[in-house]
């Protein structure tokens, strides 16, 4: 293993991630089978005093698991030096096997980490918890994927080795190469533009209908759900080519570095938090009937609707200036 600061605290953020969770989800277990709000039994008051410590906890832990995202992209990107054949994040991840699950898993449980934050704000925000057996069964289907992250994570930093030659970005978002990453960067321009842009308008036009109007708001989180998608393949088929200037290089992880203005971070905080707060809306709409949360929910969504307009406009902006300015031209 490397022993890399930022390597290292992975290690630790994880442990302590994963010690918060499992222990949460140990006392979840007991609130989603015995929870009774009507109740005045010492155990209903005993799970009543625990939820607040747990509800505080898993607040942090998954506020962590979202910023681990970040610290993994960044922590793979600064050690491409380390190997023979690595340009960047790239190729750090390629060094073993479990790299690329490792990225798939973060990003999961990103999403679902901003989903469950979403749903513990709102029920916290009434009077008699009336979500608090929905949030704690979604923290047992997540808890099983923050243990894949834990254990494949762990299998990843301990086998870096920095003697491996690894691949490069260009040999891995290549069309001669075969793979899910060779095959989405081998969309072709004109679909690919065409789907960006119209999840992107679609995703305002239904955003600024439901915030203002209340109505839509299924399909505009579906929208904005498939919109974070087709974005990402989009960052990899066609966008990154714009600020490249290069029609062969899709690397996603290149706009990170600073011969690119960092620009890749904005990027991907602009898409991933509109995508969580799109997804947010919809996740909220089955529980608009509860009586406590008849005057809470629509605030609430209106907020995590402005937000996704905020952060994908930003993206569209960023993509569509790039587009504009530069004088690298795609045709066909």
């Amino acid at each position: 293993m490397i022993l890399h600061p930022a390597v290292i605290a992975l290690f630790v953020a994880s442990f302590l991630t994963g010690l918060m969770i499992f222990s949460s989800a140990f006392h979840a277990v007991r609130i989603v089978r015995k929870w009774d709000i009507h109740s005045g039994s010492e155990e209903q008051l005993r799970m009543e005093r625990t939820t607040y410590l747990i509800s505080m906890l898993l607040a942090y832990a998954f506020g962590f698991q979202l910023i681990s995202f970040f610290l993994f992209i960044f922590t793979a990107d600064t050690l491409h030096s380390l190997f023979v054949g690595a340009m960047c994040a790239a190729g750090t991840l390629n060094v073993n096997g479990y790299g690329y699950p490792t990225l798939i898993l973060k990003l999961v449980n990103f999403l679902l980490a901003g989903l469950w934050l979403i749903v513990n704000y709102t029920d916290n925000k009434a009077y008699d918890y009336p979500l608090i057996r929905k949030k704690y069964l979604l923290l047992l289907v997540i808890t099983p994927f923050i243990a894949a992250e834990i254990i494949v994570q762990g299998a990843y930093l301990t086998g870096l080795r920095a003697d491996v030659i690894t691949s490069c970005c260009g040999s891995l978002f290549s069309g001669e190469t075969k793979g899910l990453a060779s095959e989405v960067a081998s969309l072709p321009l004109v679909p690919s533009a065409l789907a960006f842009y119209l999840g992107m308008v679609l995703t305002l036009v239904l955003g600024l209908l439901f915030y203002f109007k209340g109505r839509g708001g299924y399909i505009f989180s579906i929208v904005a759900g498939a919109t974070f998608f087709i974005s990402i393949a989009a960052l990899i088929s066609f966008i990154s080519l714009y600020f490249y200037e290069l029609p062969t290089h899709h690397c996603p992880f290149d706009i990170l570095q600073k011969e690119y203005g960092f620009i890749g971070y904005p990027l991907y905080l602009s898409l991933l938090g509109g995508g969580v707060a799109g997804m947010g809306v919809g996740i909220l709409m089955p529980f608009r009937k509860i009586e406590s949360l008849k005057a809470i929910i629509p605030t609430v969504q209106r907020n995590l609707t402005l937000v996704t307009l905020v952060l994908y406009l930003v993206f569209l902006v960023i993509v569509t200036s790039r587009i504009l300015i530069t004088d690298f031209i795609m045709r066909g």
